[in-house]
């Protein structure tokens, strides 16, 4: 995708995307055999719902049948929410990781996997997993220091306090539910 395109893409658009409170995150253009597809990444701090994927998706379609920017080859429009392994890039992307694990690799050579605690203009506050049954151990890492960052999945993360009340919660919503 030409700079061109790509500016006149992200000037369209992205006056949309904010109207709805979300983030521009990416707009990729690649080949499809005849066809392109042009994906529009979009996400919040309280992430983004597929309805309003969808939702956006439609309104995007009309304003780009009603401009020149896509041009009159064919292409597939994709609106989506950035996935889970996308990399942390933006003050914004760790902001939303608080609670959540990453695993980031350091300029200086190295890597370190921890839980970020909180996160301020200058780095990170991190949790440092203990090993062999040590506790865990607090560091202080400046954006500075961070090569590159992902949020790591973990599929048993052991709940803590905050993690029961929300099963509590969803537990007495859903109780609630069936009583109506």
């Amino acid at each position: 995708m030409s700079t061109t395109q790509s500016e006149r893409l992200r000037g369209l658009l992205e006056p949309l995307v904010a109207a709805r409170d979300l983030d521009l995150e990416e707009i990729e253009v690649t080949p499809a055999g005849k066809r392109r597809v042009l994906r529009i990444v979009v996400d919040s701090d309280e992430g983004v719902q597929l309805d309003e994927c969808a939702e956006l998706s439609r309104e995007v379609s009309q304003v780009l049948d009603d401009s020149e920017v896509m041009g009159g080859a064919p292409y597939t429009l994709e609106v989506t929410s950035p996935g889970a392994d996308r990399p942390l890039t933006e003050l914004r992307h760790y902001r939303r990781a608080v609670g959540r694990l990453i695993k980031a690799q350091l300029h200086e050579g190295g890597e370190l996997v921890a839980r970020i605690t909180a996160v301020d203009d200058a780095g990170l506050d991190l949790e440092v997993p203990g090993v062999k049954g040590r506790k865990p151990t607090t560091r202080r890492v400046s954006f500075d220091e961070i090569a590159k960052a992902r949020v790591e999945l973990e599929f048993s993360r052991k709940s803590d306090k905050s993690d029961k009340r929300d099963a509590q919660h969803d537990e007495k919503i859903d109780e609630n539910k069936e009583e109506a």
